[in-house]
């Protein structure tokens, strides 16, 4: 269904944080079919890609933001022609950092985040609501937003998508897919560097990658309107081509 998109959370929110974008991709393409759903809650971060391909229609436009988007390329390139094309908001084709790719999160960094969630889950994710806001308009007003949007899900669940998040490279499958792809970054992302979107093009030459100036990792809450009208641009032009 080529007007078809299904849009995937992040680690940790539900689809309420996504949910302004959909409203906004509804107004402005009323034709577009939008589906925002929540990751996986198994406890076996192994499980989570199959419990997608089960779940989610073929033929369809696969979108994430952040470990929704990396999980998202993952199933483009499984899926390969019964998958219409990917979009990545905020996502990193690594997301902790390694020595052949740098522009991620430090390791040291998210190694000790991963151990203060094992300690104190429900402090960590206040924490992580205020990391995903920084750099925005108004982080405070945003933090308090992403807060209500937490998905519930339970500790093991979310201890499995930070193993994903630490153990996930998604770059052979951004390499091997071969449809149409859009990568947008925000240029304010405490989470994910910008300069991650110059190494994803080098990656990826035929993708279109862009960055929202201004914008904090929370990109699909903060400013829809602007998420929105990128992402219909992109699937104009899919359509033109």
């Amino acid at each position: 269904m080529r007007d078809r998109l299904i849009l995937l959370s992040g680690w940790a929110f539900g689809p309420a944080a996504l949910q302004p974008l959909g409203d906004a991709l509804a107004e402005q393409a009323p034709h577009l079919a939008v589906e925002v759903l929540p990751l996986p809650d198994q406890a076996d971060p192994a499980a989570w890609l199959d419990e997608l391909d089960r779940r989610l229609p073929d033929d369809a436009w696969l979108a994430g933001w952040s470990l929704g988007g990396m999980l998202a390329a993952e199933l483009a390139a499984r899926r390969a022609e019964r998958c219409r094309g990917l979009i990545a908001l905020a996502s990193n084709p690594v997301f902790r950092a390694r020595e052949d790719w740098p522009t991620a999160m430090p390791a040291e960094v998210f190694d000790t985040f991963h151990q203060a969630f094992r300690l104190d889950a429900e402090e960590t994710l206040k924490r992580f609501s205020m990391l995903t806001s920084r750099g925005g308009y108004d982080p405070r007003t945003l933090a308090r937003q992403l807060q209500v949007t937490f998905a519930g899900q339970p500790p093991a669940a979310l201890d499995a998508g930070l193993q994903l998040l630490a153990q996930l490279d998604v770059r052979p499958a951004l390499a091997d897919f071969r449809g149409p792809q859009l990568h947008l970054f925000a240029g304010c992302d405490a989470l994910v560097p910008v300069a991650a979107a110059e190494a994803l093009l080098a990656l990826v030459p035929d993708a279109e990658v862009a960055v929202l100036d201004g914008a904090s990792h929370g990109l699909p809450l903060e400013r829809p309107d602007d998420v929105a009208a990128t992402l219909l641009a992109f699937l104009r032009e899919g359509e033109d081509g």
